[in-house]
């Protein structure tokens, strides 16, 4: 059985759904909530739908009220927020949809949630581009040959060394202020990436080259 969690959040509504039935949990913002019935998606497969509902009709409160869970403070977005219902339900691994486009401050907004919950959960993006995620200080990307790999330090990453990558990397030190590593091919199946301090970001290309 599936221990990973979907969620769905007020950026650029996905193109496509995931299948329902990998997932032992299923969740939005209220945000979200408005696309999710827009395109259809079978919203009786929501566990719970979080936020401060400020933008809902009295037919959506009347509908999904057991669903709902009201989440009014202003110091954390909804992101945050239901992130930490996900923590406090005991689940680790989530798949998160509409996390990027729109706005771009809530693009970066997100990023910076999803690092400061990096030691207790592992979140990976899905966009129509590709998926990103931050990685531990060893880590092997699986089944990547000719997708476009790109290394975005946050900030930094230090003696960062790749194998299989089309410009590899030698203990070399990556900086937003001077040396990303974006733009960056796979040539293996796997790659393996590691580095010593810092933290860094990895997008994977959806599509092959």
């Amino acid at each position: 059985m599936s221990t990973k969690v979907l969620l769905f959040i007020n950026g650029d509504a996905p193109k496509s759904f995931p299948d329902p039935k990998n997932y032992d949990l299923i969740a939005c913002t209220d945000g979200a909530f408005h696309y999710l019935k827009q395109l259809n998606f079978p919203l009786e497969n929501l566990d719970f739908i979080s936020g401060d509902f400020d933008s809902h009709s009295g037919s959506d409160e009347t509908v999904y009220k057991d669903k709902f869970i009201y989440t009014p403070d202003q110091d954390k977005t909804d992101f945050h927020k239901a992130l930490e219902i996900i923590s406090e339900k005991g689940f680790t691994h989530i798949d998160v949809l509409g996390g990027s486009g729109g706005e771009q401050d809530h693009f970066l907004g997100n990023l910076t949630v999803a690092f400061s919950f990096k030691e207790k959960l592992s979140i990976k993006f899905y966009d129509e581009f590709s998926e990103y995620f931050f990685i531990p200080k060893t880590f092997v990307l699986k089944n990547v040959k000719n997708k476009l790999a790109s290394l975005y330090p946050f900030p930094t990453a230090v003696n960062v060394t790749t194998q299989g990558l089309n410009w590899p990397l030698t203990n070399e030190n990556l900086s937003i202020t001077s040396r990303i590593g974006t733009r960056n091919f796979a040539i293996e199946d796997d790659v393996f990436i590691e580095y010593e301090e810092g933290d860094l970001l990895i997008f994977i290309g959806s599509k092959y080259l």
